[in-house]
């Protein structure tokens, strides 16, 4: 009997629901050369759940997640929504999902094939090749540690983790290294912080009880960002924690040429959220510019989480023959090629991964 996976779609905002479609497009033609079945739900989030609910994630969202094997996310936000504040606010609702899943890692993966160097603000050879995940610690640290305050005069955040909290995120690094080139580079700034000294000392010794396999050095954070551009090619899993994996992240994001180009995933508990990194682009909305590389590259960690490794990769191997092909979307597109539409190129992308089956 075949597998049934159940995925929960919040196409949400700006550019979500056109590269939500393109996804959908490319997942109904794997699922028609595979041994699994999909079955689909839709629901509100972000900008178009205020309008509809006056909540950015209502619970009727977080049940129809709850009751789904995985969440493909579009995008949320946009000027419509600016003048909300708090939890009224769109992106108030991803974080909000992001909690009730226990979503605690996020992962980022940056690769660089030649077809898509010459996009890319650094020198060709430094980039062709790249091929990096960097594993971020989600829940934690100064971003949600306590106490916070600001009295107009003096304002404080705190940086905060604990044992487990590192453990787990640094278990997800590890595992994911086994699968990659084994090899992690943990980065964080223990040469100053006593939250990094605790950081460094339990993923040392998590790694000599359980991951002794795995290659593992250490790196400062103002090191690694330098590396990051300098030479990219050096990393394969970078684990670290909430803010400095969002500045590792988003510097790695510019290696491609184009945020169109990046997927994500926020994993914890067992239900994860695959989302592309480029936001809801509402300049852009509806008039067929957006790239939807991102959303469907989001769709192959998606099926590497439910362990269907094929149609994984035969999702980013159709989508390395579609790169190949003169057409690229306009966030890509130069003289040396044809314009797509988001649409045109989707049916590309379905059209080669449909050939790698």
């Amino acid at each position: 009997m075949s597998k049934t996976y159940k995925i929960c779609l919040l196409p949400g905002d700006g550019i979500g629901p056109e590269v939500i479609a393109e996804s959908v497009k490319v997942l109904d033609a794997i699922a028609e050369k595979s041994t699994f079945n999909l079955e689909y739900t839709t629901a509100n989030a972000g900008g178009a759940a205020i309008d509809a609910h006056n909540d950015p994630m209502p619970q009727s969202t977080i049940d129809a997640c709850k009751a789904s094997n995985a969440v493909l996310l579009g995008a949320v936000g946009g000027p419509k929504w600016d003048e909300l504040t708090g939890a009224m606010r769109p992106e108030s609702g991803l974080l909000k999902i992001r909690k009730e899943l226990d979503a605690f890692a996020n992962l980022r993966p940056v690769a660089v094939p030649l077809s898509l160097a010459e996009s890319s603000p650094l020198r060709q050879s430094a980039v062709v090749g790249v091929d990096l995940l960097t594993v971020r610690e989600l829940t934690g640290g100064i971003y949600f540690g306590q106490p916070v305050g600001n009295d107009g005069n003096e304002a404080f955040n705190t940086m905060r983790y604990s044992v487990d909290e590192i453990e787990r995120v640094a278990r997800v690094a590890f595992e994911w290294a086994r699968k990659r080139r084994n090899k992690v580079m943990s980065v964080d700034k223990a040469n100053v912080l006593e939250v990094s000294r605790l950081w460094r000392d339990t993923v040392k010794t998590l790694h000599e009880a359980e991951y002794s396999d795995v290659e593992l050095d250490h790196m400062y954070i103002d090191n690694a960002t330098m590396q990051m551009v300098i030479n990219p090619r050096q990393f394969d899993v970078i684990l670290t924690g909430n803010i400095f994996g969002d500045i590792l992240s988003d510097t790695s994001a510019t290696l491609g040429g184009s945020l169109g180009l990046l997927p994500s995933a926020s994993i914890g508990s067992g239900i994860g959220l695959f989302e592309p990194v480029h936001g809801s682009a509402p300049d852009i909305a509806g008039q067929g510019k957006a790239n939807p590389i991102a959303m469907i590259l989001s769709c192959a960690m998606m099926l590497d989480d439910f362990d269907e490794p094929a149609a994984a990769t035969a999702i980013r191997k159709g989508l390395e023959a579609a790169l190949e092909q003169p057409l690229r979307t306009a966030d890509l597109c130069n003289e040396d090629y044809t314009l797509a539409t988001t649409s045109e190129m989707g049916d590309l992308i379905r059209d080669e991964i449909v050939k790698q089956l």
